[in-house]
């Protein structure tokens, strides 16, 4: 059995994490979906960027755009908004198939407005109408404001994806933010059938961060260097299987609620050294998506090792946290860290993409 249609099998959906023109036109997003199963598409500003710049399959449209009064934001994302509405009609029979679960696109707010949980909850209504369509997922950061900005579009029934997520701080209040807006929606009498929510765990970047920290330590931090990433997916896990079988989400799963599922993100190994499936094959479980870059869906595809292994380990995840924090590694504050590279890492790329379409 192909490797990525096997993950399905234990719960597990494959996302690819990545969307062109040439993906569309070419036909490979469709043999993606119909022979490896792909079952959902996130993007950001990022992928994009790389998308427009690349120029293949945009130049028309984008000549045209420059000849309407219209800022180079907006033309980026009528260029970005076509791409989507294409990608969710591509996978809206996953959508139907497994009503709802499956078959999302993601679109990411302007990363101007992480700090700004107004601009933000207008920017994803506005998104939401634009697209159109049920199957997309606003995709917000996990920053205060944008929390906040979470709690209103779930309570409002907009499907979000909170992305820039490095920590179990960080989880925990995007799953608070969720409960509250799905309970606010609820009591408006809205049928909870219709929202979705995964809440994004960024992994290599935090490998990437300390690994440095840990060599310089030397001696027995050696041992920990590539382990502290998987070991705080199976944590975050842990704490969302709590969440979702404890009496207070029972009583909103009664009444429809779906829970908010952890999504593995960040995926492709950066370290060389390391199993280029190192954040896929020890992360397999039920109730959870892990969305890949190109080069990891293939070498998923080609010799990926598929088993439940998830749930395994946790011993051992909670032992290479209790030993970080004894050397004096702050994860929390890692957390902070990686999250304020990441807003500048995508702030970056957005103004890139506006060269483009200026």
């Amino acid at each position: 059995m192909n490797p990525l249609r096997e993950v399905r099998r234990y719960g597990q959906q494959i996302w690819l994490d990545n969307l062109s023109r040439t993906l569309l036109n070419d036909g490979e997003l469709s043999r993606l979906v119909r022979d490896d199963g792909v079952a959902g598409i996130t993007t950001n500003p990022a992928i994009f960027e790389k998308a427009i710049s690349a120029g293949r399959y945009y130049e028309d449209d984008l000549a045209r755009l420059r000849d309407q009064d219209l800022t180079p934001e907006q033309r980026y994302e009528a260029l970005a908004i076509e791409d989507v509405r294409r990608a969710c009609d591509l996978l809206k029979d996953e959508y139907d198939a497994s009503n709802g679960e499956a078959g999302y696109v993601s679109l990411e707010v302007s990363p101007a407005l992480a700090h700004d949980s107004e601009g933000t909850l207008r920017d994803g209504r506005r998104l939401q109408a634009a697209v159109d369509r049920c199957n997309l997922l606003v995709k917000v950061p996990a920053t205060p404001a944008g929390i906040e900005a979470i709690e209103r579009m779930i309570a409002e029934g907009i499907s979000v994806n909170v992305t820039l997520m490095f920590s179990l701080a960080h989880c925990e209040a995007v799953a608070m933010a969720y409960q509250r807006g799905i309970t606010s929606f609820l009591a408006r009498g809205g049928d909870p059938s219709s929202v979705k929510s995964v809440a994004s765990l960024f992994l290599s970047r935090l490998d990437s961060l300390l690994d440095p920290r840990l060599e310089a330590m030397g001696g027995e931090a050696l041992a920990l260097r590539g382990r502290a990433a998987v070991a705080l997916a199976k944590l975050a896990y842990a704490a969302y299987q709590t969440r979702v079988e404890s009496p207070a989400f029972a009583q909103l799963r009664a009444q429809g609620v779906r829970p908010q599922q952890m999504l593995w993100a960040s995926t492709g190994t950066k370290n060389p050294a390391y199993s280029d499936l190192l954040y896929v094959e020890p992360l397999i479980g039920p109730d959870t998506v892990n969305t890949l870059p190109d080069a990891t869906l293939a070498a998923l595809r080609h010799h990926g090792r598929i088993a439940s292994t998830l749930a395994d380990g946790a011993d051992d995840a909670h032992g290479v946290f209790a030993r970080l924090t004894q050397l004096g590694v702050d994860l929390t504050e890692a957390g902070e860290q990686l999250q304020r590279e990441g807003l500048a890492q995508f702030e970056q790329a957005f103004e890139r993409m506006l060269k483009t379409t200026t």
